[in-house]
């Protein structure tokens, strides 16, 4: 471990070089610091920059555990994440962007902020450490988080309740130092702050809504829950979307890249392993939320969904110069993952478009032709297969064997596999950018080939190149609060305060769109919503008018919409023990021997968390078993985290 802390250090200081400041010390050479050198200004954007990617991650990959997001089938990590059969390879990206990128460079923050009476910086310092060891908290159990950074090369594991309370701690050091004033000398919180822009009253703000986040985690432990200290909470954190914390990014050419993954460092950390690559899916369960097509769903669908889930064109028609004329728009239906087998059959396979280029294109037929063998098929299935093929394609029928010619511009699957030829109706998250063969800054469609036209996909609110990364924002909060007076009984108070989190994540989404527009997009996702979809949708059936109706369930439902791809949502569902409507463990799910549990009322039922990476286990392994019997054996997946458990009996249960 101390190896990769001085690697992580000395590419830290790196960082610095790239500025010429003014140091304090005027016989220091400004273009070699060492890091008693580099100046708060500097430091700070590099370790907001490594935590947000780190929680990116951790927000893809536990949004595939939670089901709202899926990948391709195979063996790929994620995808094994998928199907709750996870690989220690998944544990890898987070530690290293925190510890490596971001932790390793907070303790000299906070020593040189300290140093300098840049009271603001420090208070920073803290609050991401707070954010960053309760992530890791939230993901692994058990970490080294007082040992982490003196030095030691066997640090020692904290239990999950000691990193608990250091990092509530942390919270109101991080308090304590804005309240203060700098020192005069000192640099302007507002020269290195990526994310308020050094608005001490936001950062406060955060600190406070963290504060009501973390303490909402203990909603499983009638000796700890309080739901007044959450409201007092909430009294002082954001109060409007003007009080979001947001992280900005751009969609640039030539952007520099992270030295832990060699992603763009400028463009969307949940676009950089969301949108970056064409495996990840949204799932049927997840769309049937905005369709309220869920059991006792209303059926009226939320304006948002345009805004949330792709589209591909389809029904394109060309001119004689190959050139688009017409087309139509399919949205993504979602991959059904809890009830159908599509993964299992080695779906969803991506949907391209007939170019005339691919090869075995049949220039006298005029498209380009894939033969079924549907021998394995029943009769029911052969018949609507031939059924549907007709509807839309010329298709030849000899025996068992279905033969199919796709017209330049139609949509199609490159394979052979039957079960596989309607998987058009599934559209990749990709959205391309000026990394990824993006057209140019303003056009982020995903073009399945450079060369046309072709739309495959129109990308998600939350993960283009451009996308805002929402570190804390005013709608959570409404639902906090919603769920916290729900919990009281104040039904009223709580209905009152789930319409305000619908309304704050429309305007908030709002307000990104015309952003968008302004700038230029073609791409009508990217655009505003009709004026009155907020109001039309506020007052029908798809949102509870009447306090006596109100669930907890409508309200984390209201929730994950408004989220987005955020690790909260998956820290929510371990709370609830996974009881949403309609949810269940993944079709394709066969890893018995990590997620052991054999009935929905144990524990062990669910995804947990995480394994340790294997910057744990090949460099602090003896350390690492002594924190939890279960270390490194497959059980430890569904070994429930310290404020997952009821009692501190049931924790140590697990892990002593």
């Amino acid at each position: 471990m101390k190896k990769l802390i001085h690697i992580a250090l000395g590419l830290a200081l790196v960082f610095g070089m790239s500025s010429c400041e003014d140091y304090l010390d005027v016989n220091t050479d400004p273009d070699n610091p060492v890091s008693e050198t580099v100046s708060p200004q500097l430091r700070l954007p590099w370790i907001q920059n490594y935590y947000a990617y780190a929680w990116g991650t951790a927000s893809m990959r536990t949004n595939t555990i939670a089901g709202i997001m899926t990948q391709t089938g195979g063996t790929a990590a994620n995808s094994l994440l998928s199907s709750w059969n996870p690989a220690q390879s998944s544990c890898t990206t987070i530690y290293q962007n925190f510890y490596l990128g971001a932790g390793v460079n907070i303790e000299a923050l906070i020593d040189k902020a300290e140093a300098e009476g840049a009271y603001h910086y420090e208070g920073a310092a803290y609050c991401i450490k707070a954010m960053g060891f309760m992530m890791m908290l939230d993901l692994h159990g058990e970490l080294p988080v007082q040992e982490a950074f003196i030095g030691k090369t066997d640090p020692a594991y904290d239990d999950g309740k000691a990193m608990y309370e250091l990092c509530m701690g942390y919270l109101d050091k991080a308090i304590e130092n804005f309240g203060k004033q700098q020192n005069p000398i000192a640099p302007a919180l507002s020269a290195g702050d990526l994310w308020n822009g050094g608005e001490v009253s936001k950062w406060l703000k955060l600190c406070y809504g963290l504060k009501a986040r973390y303490l909402l985690k203990l909603s499983k432990k009638a000796d700890l829950y309080d739901p007044e200290a959450i409201l007092t909470a909430l009294n002082s954190a954001p109060q409007s979307n003007d009080d979001n914390t947001i992280m900005k990014h751009y969609n640039v050419e030539g952007d520099e890249v992270n030295f832990t993954v060699s992603d763009p460092y400028q463009a969307s950390v949940v676009w950089d392993c969301t949108g970056y690559g064409g495996t990840q899916r949204l799932t049927r369960w997840y769309v049937n939320l905005l369709t309220n097509e869920f059991t006792g769903g209303s059926g009226t669908e939320d304006p948002r969904l345009t805004k949330l889930v792709p589209a591909m064109m389809k029904n394109v028609k060309l001119n004689a110069d190959g050139k688009i004329i017409s087309k139509e728009w399919a949205r993504d239906a979602g991959v059904d993952v809890i009830h159908s087998t599509t993964r299992a059959e080695g779906g969803p396979v991506a949907a391209l478009f007939v170019t005339g280029g691919e090869t075995g294109y049949n220039k006298d037929k005029g498209g380009f032709v894939i033969t079924y063998d549907l021998s394995k098929a029943d009769n029911t299935v052969k018949t609507e297969f031939i059924t549907n093929a007709q509807a839309i394609h010329q298709t030849t029928v000899d025996g068992d064997k279905v033969t199919i010619l796709y017209q330049k511009g139609s949509a199609y699957c490159n394979t052979t596999d039957y079960k596989r030829a309607g998987d058009t109706i599934y559209v990749n998250l990709r959205s391309n950018g000026m990394a990824n063969s993006g057209r140019n800054t303003t056009d982020m469609y995903y073009y399945t080939d450079a060369k046309y036209d072709y739309v495959g996909g129109t990308g998600t609110f939350y993960a283009r190149p451009n996308s805002d990364t929402d570190i804390l924002t005013y709608s959570e909060m409404c639902f906090i609060k919603a769920e916290v007076l729900f919990r009281k009984g104040d039904t009223d108070g709580a209905l009152s305060a789930y319409k305000k989190g619908i309304e704050a994540n429309f305007d908030r989404m709002q307000e990104k769109l015309k952003s968008w527009e302004a700038e230029g997009t073609q791409n009508e996702d990217q655009k505003p919503m009709a004026d009155n979809a907020k109001s039309s949708y506020m007052t029908s059936n798809a949102v509870c008018q009447n306090a006596a109706n109100l669930t907890l369930f409508e309200i984390m439902r209201q929730k994950i919409i408004a989220l987005g791809i955020n690790i909260e949502n998956w820290n929510d569902m371990r709370r609830l023990d996974y009881d949403y409507v309609d949810y269940d463990r993944p079709n394709d799910f066969s890893a018995v021997s990590k997620i052991i549990g054999t009935s929905k009322d144990d524990p062990t039922y669910w995804f947990r968390r995480f394994s340790q990476s294997t910057h744990e286990s090949n460099y602090n392994l003896t350390q690492l078993k002594a924190s939890n019997k279960q270390a490194m054996t497959d059980p430890i997946w569904s070994c429930p985290v310290w404020w997952d458990c009821a009692t501190g009996n049931e924790y140590y249960g697990y892990i002593k």
